[in-house]
């Protein structure tokens, strides 16, 4: 998701829409939602079905193989329980970013070529 919004804005020029828009008066909301939205609303709908395709693909990877995954784990969990699929997914979100974060500081110290 983030490499198709990334891309998105890149193709446009932010500073001058923004530049020209606020010199004909707009504020920072109107900006957003009439200047930058309207233009990255393909990269925003192309990440959202990339996003939703690589999660179904893994699904029913994971389903069709009879393997016990995470996707089906918490589906199953789902039909059973009530609050431990949530908690399973507030877990997972948490060790995603974590893992975020430590690739970021790892790509802090390596030097460009």
């Amino acid at each position: 998701m983030y490499r198709a919004i990334d891309t998105g804005l890149r193709a446009i020029d932010i500073r001058s829409l923004t530049e020209a828009a606020q010199s004909l008066g707009a504020g920072w909301v109107t900006v957003l939602a009439r200047v930058i939205l309207p233009n990255i609303t393909v990269a925003i709908l192309s990440g959202a079905f990339l996003t939703f395709a690589i999660v179904i693909g893994e699904y029913v990877l994971a389903a069709l193989l009879n393997r016990p995954a995470f996707g089906p784990y918490m589906v199953w969990m789902g039909s059973n329980r009530a609050y431990e699929p949530a908690a399973l997914a507030v877990i997972a979100f948490g060790l995603t970013w974590a893992a975020m974060g430590v690739i970021q500081l790892l790509a802090r110290r390596t030097r460009p070529f």
